[in-house]
């Protein structure tokens, strides 16, 4: 079976994609925007549209053919939003935050997704890889994608967890490299400053995956006349994937603050180690500086003042006096 749909032209930047898919899970022709409805009369059909940064217009329009709720096209309209799911009549509204390395930084974005019965509507916003990879995935297991919208969405999550792997990895690189800066024996302001970075992203990151445990729960669990059973494992699969990042992001969380506790000690006992050197160089002036000070006053009956050779032992004892306490010092390690 086929819809009677004609071609058209390529879609404006903002619809990256509008597909129509068979009940079997082949690919129909690419329709346009406004032939979505009329795709949709079709009852073997379901429609599979993704969008980035639309305009007031284009969702506007969105709304018109899919009948979206009101509240939903809101949210979508802007862009910080927290991970959830909510459900309006027979769909369901997810918010999903992505994440991707730009020029060697990480930068955070959101997904909005419009799930229906017979169609799945992925909103990108931000820093967020085009979902074309989880698209082309589908259509290569057309029995797969015959499950119908549920399915896509699989692919479009498990796409998005996917792609935190690839930062966890780095981080946990980054912060081995790190380790060996925090032991280094001389204090360096920038590794304190890099760990606090690190620890910041990681904090996004957890904020990023943590909610979506709770969203993967409730597709594992309910939602029935959306999410077909025979999908439920995959979603399933989905959540040890996103259990994953979020305890790898708690434990280099942990060790990040272990990090600089350690660094931040090292440095007092750097500053402890000085002060013990100086305190010692400072006794062994003090000794000379003390005798000479008696020596010095104005006394006509000092010992060994008014002898001929005073002057050498009093240069010999206190040459005595410092070795002494040159070597006690040297033996504490004050020196």
């Amino acid at each position: 079976m086929s819809l009677n749909v004609e071609y058209t032209a390529p879609p404006p930047p903002m619809v990256v994609n509008c597909v129509a898919y068979h009940s079997d899970g082949t690919r129909l022709p690419e329709i346009s925007v406004d032939q979505i409805s009329d795709a949709l009369q079709s009852p073997d059909a379901f429609v599979w549209v993704g969008v980035q940064e639309p305009n007031e217009e284009l969702l506007d329009k969105l709304q018109e053919e899919f009948s979206l709720h009101d509240l939903a096209v809101e949210d979508a309209h802007h862009a910080h939003q927290r991970p959830k799911i909510e459900v309006y009549g027979d769909s369901l509204f997810i918010v999903l935050h992505t994440a991707q390395f730009v020029s060697g930084n990480i930068r955070f974005g959101e997904t909005h997704i419009f799930l229906g019965p017979r169609y799945l509507v992925t909103v990108r916003h931000g820093a967020s890889l085009s979902y074309q990879p989880a698209r082309s995935r589908c259509e290569k297991e057309p029995d797969l994608l015959s499950i119908g919208p549920s399915y896509a969405l699989y692919s479009v999550m498990d796409y998005i967890v996917d792609n935190f792997l690839p930062i966890v990895r780095e981080f946990q690189s980054e912060l081995a490299e790190l380790e060996v800066d925090v032991f280094d024996s001389n204090y360096k302001r920038e590794t304190i400053r890099s760990l606090y970075n690190l620890k910041r992203e990681l904090v996004n990151l957890r904020l990023a995956v943590a909610p979506m445990q709770d969203i993967l729960n409730q597709l594992v669990r309910f939602h029935p006349t959306l999410i077909r059973e025979e999908v439920r494992p995959y979603f399933r699969d989905i959540f040890d994937h996103a259990v994953r990042v979020k305890e790898a992001s708690d434990t280099m969380s942990e060790m990040l603050s272990a990090a600089m506790s350690v660094n931040l000690a090292m440095v007092t006992v750097g500053q402890g180690e000085v002060v013990k050197r100086l305190a010692g160089w400072a006794g062994l002036l003090g000794i000379p500086t003390l005798m000479t000070s008696w020596y010095g006053m104005n006394y006509k009956h000092m010992p060994e003042l008014s002898g001929p050779y005073s002057y050498y032992i009093f240069t010999g004892v206190t040459a005595v006096v410092i070795a002494t306490t040159y070597a006690l010092l040297k033996r504490v390690k004050w020196l």
